[in-house]
C-alpha cells in the first residue's frame, strides 16, 4: 500500500469529557467494535468488579479514575483507528492538554442529565484553539435527561461552537425508545440490558408508515422534531466541521452500546486524516516522503516488572522504519529505535513501520523529554507543548533516608512525565513540587512508594506563582537573581524561575524589572 493510501486510512483522535460522564466506557465499547477486546472492563456487577481496558495504572483500578492518557488502536472496516484516552479528572488536565497536541479531531462525551461541565469546557477552549474538529456525543440518554432542544442550545451557548444534530433521541431516561440517524435515515431501537451490536432499521424517510410499528404514538412527536430541527439548524457542513467551526451531535448510552457504532461509521467517514503541522521553521505536511514526529508524552514503568520507560512519538510525516537511523533534533544525536512498539493500553507489540497518525512507542533510557522531535536529519523542532505554571506547591522530603537513591530516581522519571514539575530552590537546595491539582501529589506518593520502592511526605510552602524568566541584559538578570536569592529556583533542565509567593510580590517584581521577561508557561525561547 503507498504512503498516501496508509495516510488516508488513519484516524486519529482523543475522547475526552468532565469526569463520569463515561468517556472511559464509550472507549471501551469503540473497542469492542474493533475486536480490539472481547469484553468490557466497566461491566456492572455485583460479583466481577472487572477494570476499564484503558486504565491501566494500578492506582487507576483502585480509585476508579484515569490519571494517565492512554493509547490504543485497531483496525476496523479498513482503517486504522488510534484512540487516546484521557483522563477526565482536572487535577490531570495537563496531561489532556498535551495530548490534544497529538490529535487530529476530539470526541468530546457530555452527560445529557448534567449538561456542559466546567472541565468540558476548558477541553472546548484548547480545541478551538488549535481549530481541532470536534464531534459531541450525549452520553447516558437511558437516565431522565435535559430536553433535546434546551441541551443543543447549551452546548452552543457554553462550547462556543455551532452544533448540527446527525441522531436524534426518542424520549430519554425510562421512556427512551431509541435514536433516529438523520445521517443514514435509519431508526435503532434501544433494548436496555441487551448489549448486543444491531444494525439500524433503514426508513426512506421520516414519513415512512413502518416507524408507527416501531414507536407507536412517539412517532408524531419525533416527527415534529426532526421538521423543527431541519428548520432551526442548517444542512451539516463536513467543511465547517473540518474548520472547526461545527460539531455533529449524537445521542446514546455507552454504557448499553447504543448509539455507539453509528457515531463510529459516521466519525470514520467524516473526521480528518493527519494534517499538515507546525514547526518552528516551516509546516510539515504527512504526504511529505521524509519521517519527523515529536514526543507528546512520556510513562515510567509502564511495565513496572522491567522498569520500562516509554516516549510517546505521534507520526508526523513520511514513514517510520523499525531499526533506521533518526535525528533527535535537541541533542543533535542520531538513535536507532530497535523496539518500537504499538499499543493496546498497558499492551504492547513490536512492530517494524508505522505511518503518519500513528502513535509510536519508544524505549527510553533518558534521553527523550517531551517536545522532542525526531527526524530523518533535517533539523526543525514541533511546536505546541507547553507545561504551565503550577497552581499548588509542596516541599518533598525523604521518609526513609535508606531509599535516597530510589527517591531521586522516582522523582527524576515522573517529573520527565509531565504531570508535575519540579523546582530546587537556590536558596536553601529543597526540592519543590508543583502539581496543577491535590490529587497529583498523591498520584505521585503513591507512584514513589509501589513502583521505586521510596517513601515521601509533602510539606506546606505558600507560593503563588512559578514564572520562568529571562533577559537579554545578562548583568540585569544576575542581578534580579542576587536581589530574589530567597526565591529563585532552578527547573528541571536548569532554567531560572521566580517562586512568587503572592500577587503582590509578582506584581513588585515586574515593576521593579521591567525588561526583565516573565513567562507562565515554559514553551518560550530559550
Amino acid at each position: 500500500m503507498s504512503l498516501k493510501s496508509e495516510i488516508e486510512r488513519r484516524k486519529t483522535f482523543a475522547i475526552v469529557s468532565h469526569p463520569d460522564a463515561g468517556k472511559t466506557t464509550l472507549t471501551e465499547k469503540l473497542l469492542l467494535f474493533g475486536g480490539a477486546i472481547h469484553v468490557a472492563g466497566a461491566v456492572k456487577s455485583n460479583k466481577i468488579k472487572k477494570t476499564a481496558t484503558s486504565d491501566f495504572m494500578e492506582i487507576e483500578r483502585q480509585r476508579g479514575i484515569s490519571v494517565a492518557t492512554s493509547v490504543m488502536a485497531f483496525e476496523y472496516n479498513e482503517y486504522k483507528v488510534n484512540i487516546l484516552d484521557t483522563p477526565g479528572h482536572q487535577d490531570f488536565q495537563e496531561d489532556t492538554f498535551r495530548t490534544l497536541t497529538a490529535v487530529d479531531s476530539v470526541i468530546i462525551v457530555i452527560d445529557a442529565a448534567k449538561g456542559v461541565e466546567p472541565q468540558t469546557k476548558k477541553l472546548m477552549d484548547v480545541c478551538r484553539m488549535r481549530k481541532t474538529p470536534v464531534i459531541v456525543f450525549v452520553n447516558k440518554m437511558d437516565r431522565p435527561s435535559e430536553d433535546t432542544f434546551n441541551l443543543l442550545e447549551e452546548i452552543e451557548n457554553q462550547l462556543q461552537i455551532s452544533t448540527r444534530p446527525l441522531s436524534w433521541p426518542i424520549n430519554s431516561g425510562p421512556g427512551f425508545k431509541g435514536v433516529y440517524n438523520i445521517y443514514s435515515s435509519s431508526l435503532q431501537l434501544f433494548r436496555p440490558n441487551v448489549q448486543e451490536i444491531e444494525t439500524g432499521i433503514k426508513f426512506d424517510n421520516i414519513y415512512d408508515s413502518g416507524l408507527e410499528k416501531h414507536l407507536g404514538s412517539d412517532v408524531e412527536i419525533l416527527r415534529e422534531e426532526l421538521e423543527l430541527l431541519e428548520g432551526v439548524y442548517p444542512e451539516f457542513s463536513e467543511s465547517e466541521y473540518l474548520a472547526g467551526n461545527l460539531a455533529p451531535v449524537f445521542f446514546g448510552s455507552a454504557l448499553y452500546n447504543f448509539g455507539v457504532q453509528e457515531l463510529l461509521n459516521t466519525f470514520l467517514k467524516i473526521a480528518p486524516t493527519p494534517r499538515p503541522r507546525l514547526t518552528n521553521e516551516r509546516i510539515v505536511n504527512p504526504y511529505e516522503a521524509s519521517f519527523s514526529g515529536f514526543v507528546f508524552k512520556i510513562h515510567a514503568n509502564i511495565d513496572p516488572n522491567h522498569r520500562s520507560r516509554i516516549a510517546f512519538v505521534k507520526i508526523c510525516s513520511g514513514k517510520f522504519e523499525r531499526n533506521k537511523p533518526y535525528t533527535h533534533t535537541r541533542l543533535n544525536k542520531t538513535f536507532k529505535i530497535s523496539s518500537p512498539t504499538a499499543f493496546m493500553a498497558a499492551k504492547k507489540e513490536v512492530i517494524d513501520e508505522a505511518y503518519p497518525g500513528d502513535i509510536v512507542g519508544i524505549p527510553d533510557n533518558g534521553n527523550f523529554i517531551i517536545g522532542d522531535t525526531l527526524t530523518e536529519g533535517e533539523n526543525i523542532h514541533y511546536k505546541g507543548l507547553p507545561s504551565f505554571s503550577p497552581e499548588m506547591f509542596r516541599y518533598i522530603e525523604n521518609a526513609d533516608p535508606m531509599k535516597s537513591k530510589q527517591l531521586a530516581k522516582g522523582i527524576d522519571q515522573l517529573m520527565d512525565e509531565g504531570v508535575a514539575q519540579l523546582f530546587t530552590n537556590q536558596f536553601n537546595g529543597r526540592k519543590i513540587i508543583g502539581c496543577v491539582g491535590q490529587l497529583q501529589f498523591e498520584v505521585i506518593q503513591y507512584r514513589l512508594e509501589h513502583e521505586y520502592g521510596a517513601k515521601c511526605r509533602f510539606e506546606p510552602i505558600q507560593m503563588y506563582k512559578a514564572c520562568w524568566v529571562k533577559s537579554n541584559d545578562k548583568q540585569l538578570l544576575e542581578d534580579f537573581r542576587k536581589r530574589k536569592s530567597q526565591r529563585m529556583a532552578k527547573d528541571k533542565i536548569g532554567r531560572d524561575v521566580f517562586m512568587a509567593d503572592s500577587p503582590f510580590i509578582l506584581d513588585m517584581a515586574r515593576q521593579e524589572f521591567e525588561k526583565i521577561d516573565f513567562h507562565f508557561t515554559s514553551d518560550f525561547d530559550n
